[in-house]
């Protein structure tokens, strides 16, 4: 017997979905039935995303967001649940790295960093949160109340490595936020997990696994092999279903035994 996981009904808002992860996932919640708000700094590659979901059938709808900014934050998402409805699953995507050795890290690097994969991630959580919250306690309009909120933190936040080291600290962060929100907001139906994606091709990397570092990379991986974007897509539709109501707090690899 066939087993499938329904979106339908949902409204799902995903940050840093103009390209890589955040575009796949967003394509992925559309063809499980949700309504997704693409939300990112760059509206035009949001626009060709919205051509091509709208082209499958979906429903998507483009909004402008700068996760380093609170008041953006703010603006988007009362933006979203105003046009298209309450907000039943946020993936917070959004994220940067740099690449050098420690010694070599500025306090602009540092705060670039941190900026975007630590303080933007949880105030998109916290503002998406107060309104699941509310909801969960009568004092918001909606059908559904509870949520589901997927941060994606990386194999990095569990595994250090070499020449990324704030990356992996800023990951290791949103573990503990994921964990930290999962304690706090369980008891009112809302679910917090993370997943942890290992070296997945991408268009931003793609280049990188045919060079001569990219290609030993492999070779050190444990089955030598990078993962694809849609190799995420079972995990993330079952974190954001009502068939995960049991799953709260975790922090999931998903790396192909890198971190093992």
């Amino acid at each position: 017997m066939a087993y499938s996981m329904d979106l339908s009904g949902r409204v799902a808002f995903v940050t840093g979905a103009s390209s890589g992860l955040g575009a796949q996932f967003a394509r992925t919640l559309s063809r499980a039935g949700a309504a997704v708000v693409l939300a990112s700094r760059r509206i035009e590659k949001l626009k060709d995303l919205r051509a091509q979901i709208d082209g499958e059938g979906g429903d998507a709808h483009v909004l402008e967001l700068d996760v380093t900014d609170i008041d953006s934050i703010k603006s988007a998402v009362a933006h979203a649940e105003t046009e298209v409805g309450s907000i039943d699953i946020l993936v917070n995507n959004a994220g940067v790295s740099t690449s050098q050795r420690i010694q070599e890290v500025s306090e602009d690097d540092y705060d670039y960093v941190f900026g975007t994969n630590v303080k933007g991630a949880f105030f998109v959580a916290q503002e998406v949160g107060k309104r699941m919250l509310a909801r969960a306690k009568g004092a918001a309009p909606g059908n559904y109340t509870g949520g589901r909120i997927v941060n994606i933190a990386s194999m990095a936040g569990l595994r250090v490595l070499p020449q990324i080291g704030v990356y992996c600290m800023s990951k290791a962060a949103v573990v503990q936020m994921t964990k930290a929100m999962a304690l706090e907001w369980g008891k009112f139906g809302i679910n917090v997990n993370a997943i942890c994606p290992g070296y997945i091709d991408t268009e931003i990397n793609h280049h990188h696994w045919k060079t001569e570092q990219g290609k030993k990379l492999v070779q050190m991986l444990p089955r030598k092999r990078v993962g694809q974007p849609k190799d995420l897509d079972a995990l993330l539709v079952m974190l954001c279903s009502d068939e995960s109501h049991f799953i709260n707090g975790a922090v999931i690899a998903a790396d192909d035994g890198f971190g093992a």
